[in-house]
C-alpha cells in the first residue's frame, strides 16, 4: 500500500465537557492546539475516549467537524464512526466523509455482535458507501466480539479497508494477520504498552490513550520504533509504563480524564453510566502524575 493514514502516535482524543455535561468546545479547540504542538501524528476523535457511546449522534457529528475545521489538514483526522447497528455506522461515516474527516474508525458491533461472516458484510457494506478509508478497531474485551486474522485476510481485499487498530492483546494474533495480510493491511496498536512489540512485527504506531497526556513520549517512542532503534523505544517504553498502566486502574476514559484535569486542562467528567475514580484511586492516579512531575503542568499554557 502506497498511501498510509498515518505513522507514529495518534491520540484517541478525550471530549472535554462543562459542568453541565455538554462538550466544551474551546477546550476541545485548544486540545487540537495542543496535540499538534507536541508533534502528535494524527487526530483520533469520537472514539472511545472520546466518550463516543454517550454522545448524541448530532453531538458525535458536531465534534467530528469541529476537530476536522480545527486541525484545517495540519495533521490526519480519523473520526471514530462505528456502531452496532450498520445504518447508523453509515450515516456517521457518511458525516465524517462530508466534514472533511482524513479516514474512519470502526469498531466491531458491541452487545448484538456478530459472526465473522456477518463482521465482513458489516464493514465492506460500511466501506461500500462512503468513498474514505477505514480503520477497522478490534476490542473484544469491550464488545465481546473479536476479528480473526482469516476474516481480516478477507476484509482487506477491499479498497476503502487499509488498516484495523488492534487491541485484541495478542501478539500472536497480530503476528498471524501480518503474515497473512503484508501491506494490504497497516497495523496500529490499540494497546499503549504494547507499542513497542507490535511494531517490532510492523505495525505502523499507535492510537494511543497516554497520549492525551504525553504526546511527545509517544510520538518518540514510535519515532524510535519507525528508525528501527527499538533498543531506545524499549528505555521510553519502561520509563512510562506505571504512567500509561495508571490510565487504566479504571474503566478507560475515567483516569485519563481524571489526569487532564490535573495536569491542567478543564477535561471536565466522565458522562453516566461512567462515574468518577474511588479516593483512593484518584489519590493513586495522583501521586502516579506527581512521580513524573506532571501535576498542574499545563496550567496557564
Amino acid at each position: 500500500m502506497a498511501n498510509h493514514i498515518f505513522t507514529g502516535s495518534g491520540v484517541a482524543l478525550i471530549t472535554p465537557m462543562n459542568a453541565d455535561g455538554s462538550v466544551n468546545y474551546k477546550v476541545l479547540e485548544q486540545l487540537v492546539e495542543f496535540h499538534i504542538a507536541n508533534n502528535t501524528d494524527a487526530i483520533i476523535a469520537c472514539g472511545t475516549t472520546g466518550e463516543s457511546s454517550t454522545l448524541s449522534e448530532e453531538e458525535h457529528c458536531q465534534v467530528i467537524s469541529f476537530v476536522t475545521e480545527k486541525v484545517n489538514k495540519r495533521i490526519p483526522v480519523i473520526a471514530g464512526t462505528g456502531s452496532n447497528d450498520t445504518s447508523t455506522a453509515i450515516a456517521l461515516s457518511k458525516s465524517a466523509y462530508e466534514s472533511g474527516a482524513d479516514a474512519l474508525l470502526v469498531v466491531t458491533p458491541y452487545y448484538n455482535k456478530t459472526s465473522q461472516a456477518g463482521l465482513v458484510k458489516h464493514f465492506t457494506t460500511i466501506a461500500d458507501s462512503v468513498d474514505v478509508p477505514m480503520i477497522l478497531y478490534n476490542v473484544p474485551s469491550r464488545t465481546g466480539c473479536g476479528i480473526q486474522p482469516k476474516t481480516y485476510a478477507e476484509l482487506c481485499q477491499h479498497p476503502n479497508i487499509v488498516a484495523t487498530k488492534e487491541a485484541n492483546g495478542d501478539i500472536s494474533s497480530v503476528a498471524i494477520t501480518r503474515s497473512l495480510c503484508g501491506d494490504k493491511l497497516d497495523i496500529y496498536s490499540g494497546n499503549d504498552d504494547q507499542t513497542v512489540p507490535f511494531m517490532s512485527l510492523g505495525a505502523l504506531g499507535v492510537i494511543s490513550v497516554f497520549a492525551n497526556i504525553c504526546p511527545s513520549e509517544m510520538h518518540n517512542i514510535c519515532k524510535y520504533c519507525l528508525d528501527n532503534n527499538f533498543v531506545e523505544a524499549s528505555k521510553l517504553n519502561f520509563k512510562y509504563i506505571e504512567l500509561m498502566t495508571a490510565f487504566f486502574s479504571d474503566v478507560n476514559p475515567i483516569p485519563v480524564k481524571t489526569a487532564m484535569n490535573l495536569v491542567g486542562f478543564d477535561a471536565g467528567e466522565c458522562r453516566l453510566p461512567l462515574v468518577p475514580m474511588s479516593t483512593t484511586g484518584y489519590h493513586d492516579l495522583k501521586d502516579v502524575l506527581a512521580k513524573y512531575d506532571l501535576l498542574g503542568k499545563y496550567l496557564n499554557k
